[in-house]
């Protein structure tokens, strides 16, 4: 009896433990979900944010400036305010410099010693074609140049322009997590500049952080596919013949880019595709750029290539990576740049996308007063994620076809459709000028991708079938369509093939872009 006592005591004592654990634990998880609110509600009353942005790179600075015109109280939290030492985003295509001043930002492409560029210069084989943007473009009403420059210094410039607005507050932290209820981001958490770890509350929080986001997958589940790698260094102290042309090299086994960055800066790169990467420690690297790639520069540009190489220039390798844009399931938040989506850089169109974007997001946040409420913001997004489709689908669909077109093959099939894009570009005429049209951000329908890609892939199997169509010949081109397929179709189905092709997106699209004005 005394036995069976003293455990009907034990179990009653734990089961009473238990349960004031459990009261306790719930009881402070209410505590802690009514602090965060009215820590919330009490940042807003008294002059929080209206909106978060993590990251003060191209995107996050320039989507600051435009909400700050607007009226909006912004606060940019960034990890390292230093001017960035970057390879990429140091080409903006016309398109991209549209974009920028339909956002009232075209003045930060001053100061920092930027490159007009006029055209592409392409080689293959010993041959050179100059393939300019087209200048008697009706449909583009801004002038047809891109800028090539150092991606910091332009970054420095942005973020100038929004620090100089006051309700823009530019702040050196490290964001270590979203702050979420029920699904809803309340704000972020994050450590600042003395490490003291702080929480920071909006209505709307933005993440801009980059391709290596920490965030990303908090937000949305979509993954990065590495695509190749980039290689790349700086010239100093030199000039091209040729400056304001992107010079593309069709090289073995995939391509070279050499352009002007600044008036004594030229950036040159080679892209690397998957598998053993030469080691830039023990000198493989140095040799590789030097003995295989070196020798398939041309000459007017190899003399430059070389020089870097034998200065000693810094070597960096960037992964290359594709991703296609998903839309979040969690309210209060919303993905840009590079975080959001990615595609081939052959083209160099990622700043034009994402300014593109932040027109779009802009225009449909405008009527909202305030951003608190939930149910219009998120269908603000909703609206936002179809809008962009047309365009950026398009760009998206073009650089990650292109960039397959750039590898050299045997295969005869491939190597057809790689010389047919090279004389395509170089043929003159509506073709090239409409395909420097699209590459350039200046005509980006889906409609004008098909039929550019038709042609190149009807041209390409005129070239396998000539002079005549022997059964090997009319198998190489039956395999040519289906790789001309393979290229377009799965990217179209990633992207969305009914948002980019549907005539509201289209028109929807064209509002944004037609209607924004300069701020």
């Amino acid at each position: 009896m005394d036995m069976y006592f003293t455990q009907v005591c034990l179990w009653t004592t734990l089961l009473a433990v238990v349960l004031t654990w459990a009261i306790f634990h719930v009881s402070n998880r209410k505590k802690k979900s009514t602090k965060l609110v009215d820590t919330a509600a009490q940042e807003r009353t008294y002059g929080g944010p209206d909106v978060i942005i993590v990251g003060a790179g191209v995107g996050g600075s320039a989507l600051a400036y435009a909400l700050a015109k607007d009226g909006r109280r912004v606060h940019v939290i960034e990890r390292d305010m230093s001017e960035p030492v970057r390879m990429m985003g140091e080409f903006m295509q016309p398109g991209g410099r549209l974009m920028l001043a339909k956002l009232g930002l075209q003045d930060c492409l001053e100061e920092i010693d930027a490159q007009k560029a006029t055209g592409l210069a392409l080689y293959k084989d010993g041959e050179k074609a100059v393939i300019p943007f087209p200048v008697e473009d009706n449909n583009f009403p801004y002038e047809p140049t891109g800028r090539s420059f150092h991606n910091g210094r332009f970054v420095q410039r942005l973020r100038q322009k929004a620090s100089s607005l006051p309700n823009v507050k530019l702040e050196e932290g490290t964001v270590k997590s979203l702050i979420e209820e029920n699904g809803m981001i309340k704000g972020v958490t994050y450590k600042n500049s003395s490490g003291e770890e702080t929480m920071l509350f909006a209505p709307l929080t933005v993440v801009c952080d980059g391709c290596f986001s920490n965030l990303r997958r908090s937000v949305n589940d979509n993954d990065a596919e590495v695509m190749s790698y980039q290689v790349g260094f700086i010239s100093k102290n030199c000039q091209l013949e040729e400056p304001g042309y992107l010079h593309l090299v069709m090289a073995k086994p995939s391509f070279t880019m050499v352009y002007q960055i600044s008036s004594t800066d030229v950036r040159c790169s080679v892209e690397i595709l998957p598998g053993k990467i030469p080691s830039i420690a023990n000198g493989e690297m140095t040799n590789f750029l030097r003995n295989t790639m070196a020798p398939q520069v041309p000459q007017n540009l190899r003399k430059i290539f070389l020089k870097g190489i034998n200065e000693g220039a810094q070597i960096k390798v960037m992964p290359l990576k594709r991703m296609s844009a998903t839309l979040s399931n969690k309210k209060g938040v919303i993905v840009l740049g590079d975080a959001f989506n990615m595609r081939h850089p052959a083209i160099a169109s990622g700043m034009m996308v994402l300014l593109s974007d932040i027109l779009i997001l802009r225009r449909l946040l405008q009527p909202l007063e305030y951003l608190g409420d939930v149910n219009k913001v998120s269908e603000v997004i909703k609206s936002f994620y179809v809008i962009r489709k047309p365009m950026s689908a398009t760009v998206n669909t073009l650089g990650n076809a292109f960039s397959q077109v750039l590898i050299a093959s045997t295969d005869e099939a491939k190597e057809a459709m790689r010389q047919s894009c090279y004389d395509y570009l170089s043929s003159g005429g509506y073709g090239s000028s409409g395909l420097m049209a699209l590459l350039g951000g200046m005509n980006p329908r889906p409609l004008s991708l098909i039929y550019h890609l038709f042609v190149v892939t009807l041209s390409a199997t005129g070239q396998l079938l000539y002079p005549f169509p022997s059964p090997l010949r009319i198998w190489h081109s039956v395999r040519l369509f289906g790789l001309s397929l393979k290229m377009l179709v799965p990217h179209l189905k990633a992207e969305g093939v009914g948002q980019m092709f549907s005539p509201a997106s289209a028109a929807a699209y064209r509002k944004s872009y037609m209607s924004a004005t300069a701020l």
